[in-house]
Order: C-alpha cells, then sequence, then structure tokens
C-alpha cells in the first residue's frame, strides 16, 4: 500500500509540470519571420547595449553578430566594467570599424551596487534610442534578430520582452544542467496568467536578452531599481510589473545563441551566484525540492524498484517517468538541447538541487558568491511563480 501511494505521488508529481510543459510550448511562441522593413516602414531606433567585464574570448563575436543585422536604426553600445583583459582593445578596434559601435568606460562600482546591474544602469543613460536591448558579452545574434523581437515586443503590447537563446553546452555537467532552465520555465510558470495579469509574482525573464521600452524603463527605476541583485532575468521584470507594465516571454531559440557556462567549476559558481535569489530562496527551496525530487527522481529510483511493488504500483511508476522524460524529449527537437543530457534527466535534477543547496548553506554561514574577480552577499529575495 506504501508503494502504491508512493508510486500515485510521483506520477502526479511528474504530470503537473509535464503537462503545463506542453501547454506552455504552444504559447510560448517564436517571433514572427519573414519581417523585413520596408522602404516607407517606421521602425524605432534600437540602442543595443552590452556590459563587458573580462569578455575577451567572446565580444568580438558579440558585436559583431549584432552589426549583421538589417535594420535600419540601431547603435551598439559596449561598457567595460574594469576588464582586466583585451575586452575595451577589441571593441576599440570594431568601433573604428563601424560608426554604429561605440566603447564606454565604466565608472568606479558604488557601494551596494551589483556590477552588472550598474554596468546596465550606465549603459541606459547613455542610450540615445526608444528602445533598448540589454544583451549579455556572449550571445550572439542572427542577421534578422532585431527586426523580429522588434515586431514580437509590439505584437505582445508589452513593455519588457525576453527569452531564452539557445544554449550551446560542451561538458557533460553543462548538458546535464543548462537545460533545465526551459524544463523550470514551461514546467512551473503559467504563460497564460502571465499575460493575464501584472501580478509580480508572474515575473519571468532571462538575464542574457531583454528588450525594454525606454519610457517604461525609466519608469519602472530599471536597473537601479535592483541594483543589489544577482538575479536580474527575475527582478528586472518583477519592477516592470510592479510599475503596471506588461512583461512578455518568446522563443528565441532561432535568433540568438549564447555559451552561458564553460566547464564544470564555472557552471556550479555561475548558478549558485544567485541561487538564493531563486530555487534556493528559504521560503521556496522546500517546496522546490520535493516538487524536483518527488517529480524527476523519484519516480526512476521506483521503477528501479518495480521488480519489488505491486503490479499497479510498478505501472505507475514506470508512468511517471515517461511524464518526467517527456519534457527533457520536447526540449531535445524544440530547442535543440542535448540527446544525453535528456537521456540523463534525473541526473541533471539531482545536481541543480546540489547546487541550490550548496547555496543556501553558504549564504546561511555568511559566504559571499565571487564572480568575474568581484565578491558580492546575495539578496534574500522572497521569490514567486516566476522564479
Amino acid at each position: 500500500m506504501i508503494g502504491l501511494s508512493v508510486s500515485l505521488l510521483a506520477l502526479t508529481l511528474a504530470a503537473l509540470p509535464a503537462l503545463l510543459f506542453i501547454r506552455n510550448l504552444r504559447l510560448y511562441r517564436p517571433c514572427p519571420k519573414n519581417e523585413r522593413p520596408g522602404q516607407n516602414d517606421t521602425w524605432p531606433g534600437v540602442s543595443v547595449l552590452i556590459p563587458a567585464r573580462n569578455e575577451e574570448r567572446s565580444i568580438r563575436a558579440a558585436v559583431e553578430s549584432v552589426l549583421t543585422n538589417r535594420y535600419p536604426d540601431f547603435e551598439v553600445l559596449v561598457l567595460d566594467d574594469d576588464s582586466e583583459d583585451r575586452t575595451a582593445a577589441i571593441v576599440s578596434e570594431l568601433a573604428r570599424r563601424d560608426a554604429r559601435v561605440k566603447l564606454l568606460s565604466g565608472p568606479p562600482l558604488p557601494p551596494g551596487w551589483n556590477g552588472k546591474q550598474h554596468a546596465c544602469a550606465v549603459l541606459a543613460g547613455e542610450a540615445t534610442r526608444p528602445l533598448l536591448l540589454f544583451l549579455d558579452a556572449d550571445v550572439r545574434l542572427t542577421p534578422d534578430a532585431l527586426v523580429r523581437l522588434v515586431r514580437q515586443l509590439e505584437l505582445s503590447e508589452s513593455d519588457l520582452l525576453s527569452g531564452i537563446p539557445r544554449q550551446e553546452t560542451g561538458t557533460i555537467l553543462e548538458k546535464l544542467v543548462i537545460p533545465l532552465i526551459h524544463f523550470v520555465l514551461l514546467g512551473f510558470l503559467p504563460l497564460e496568467r502571465m499575460r493575464k495579469s501584472t501580478h509580480p509574482a508572474y515575473a519571468a525573464g532571462c538575464g542574457q536578452l531583454f528588450l525594454a521600452r525606454r519610457s517604461a524603463y525609466e519608469a519602472s527605476g530599471g536597473h537601479a531599481a535592483i541594483r543589489e541583485t544577482l538575479h536580474d532575468g527575475l527582478r528586472l521584470p518583477r519592477v516592470f510589473r510592479q510599475a503596471g507594465f506588461r512583461t512578455d516571454l518568446c522563443d528565441i531559440t532561432d535568433l540568438a545563441a549564447c555559451r552561458m557556462y564553460r566547464g564544470a567549476s564555472e557552471l556550479w559558481r555561475g548558478l549558485a551566484k544567485n541561487a538564493t535569489e531563486g530555487l534556493a530562496a528559504p521560503s521556496i527551496i522546500g517546496p522546490a525540492t520535493v516538487l524536483l525530487f518527488g517529480g524527476q527522481i523519484l519516480p526512476f529510483v521506483l521503477a528501479g524498484l518495480s521488480p519489488w511493488l505491486t503490479t499497479t504500483a510498478a505501472v505507475l511508476s514506470w508512468l511517471a517517468v515517461g511524464m518526467a522524460w517527456l519534457p527533457r524529449w520536447l526540449g531535445v527537437f524544440r530547442f535543440r538541447q542535448s540527446l544525453m543530457g535528456a537521456i540523463l534527466h534525473p541526473l541533471g535534477v539531482a545536481v541543480l538541487l546540489a547546487i541550490q543547496w550548496f547555496a543556501l548553506f553558504r549564504q546561511l554561514m555568511g559566504g559571499k558568491s565571487d564572480w568575474k574577480g568581484r565578491s558580492y552577499q546575495p539578496s534574500r529575495v522572497e521569490v514567486g511563480v516566476g522564479s
């Protein structure tokens, strides 16, 4: 009887995010295709804003990808945030070749500010166009990205638009963990409710790419309102919603690509740096662990024990395995994710949970996050549905 109850629980916890994931796939749509500015069309100018600190391995590709865009009016501002490598030299070379590129030198980081948020705030202050595209230095755009993103912003009638670029993965740990970004977003955030409401609980986004209307950005406080956070993917949409503005998500798999982390050590440190502002928040980590362990790991454990379970319990356990696997297999085809990562899905979830608990215990012990040569104390933030 206990085995039957546990198997039924595992099936329930696996089925709920799987069914929401399937529903959200229809709502998480790509930006319109075949958009091309006509000779008489009026398109708002775009300021592409790239904060860069020690990004010599990726900044050239990022800027050059923007410059290939077939968009009538845009500028590219790159802020060198006290880099210790050749970031500034590379951008200076690009600026000499193309007048649309401008290199800014970041002022000293004020107390209480996170480096990226400060850089983005400075960039926004220097921008001259009505639309602001905040882009991480390791993101590369396709030539039609600006046109399609701007068109999607208009169609959605939103003030802040975001999406998850195609995530490139190299090492085994990257393949296991990085694709879970889509799973957590689409498996636990009801997109339909998000679009019908401006409630901050439904705030969600990806800090790698944000397209914002300048007027809404300034009215909401922008990055100055989240100056202390390491989790702009959650916090920037939240401040927009708190100010009454609409935020939205779209599928940008075919518009942008990003290699977020390189190697196990960088991935662990990168995901742990802001975990306590998301899944590892003290009020969230318990329920999150129950949902993720119970629905994504427990089914596989029970399936392995099926010879010792009743027939009904064994059948329920294997159904739970199917439900747990379903979103990951869909992600392989829809988002070009790793096949190996999908096969080893429960192991990836286990690693994700380990990172969350590590981050929480580090914070409780007074530890700080080190990232790009700076040390931060993560904010204690209560998160909602959009975490």
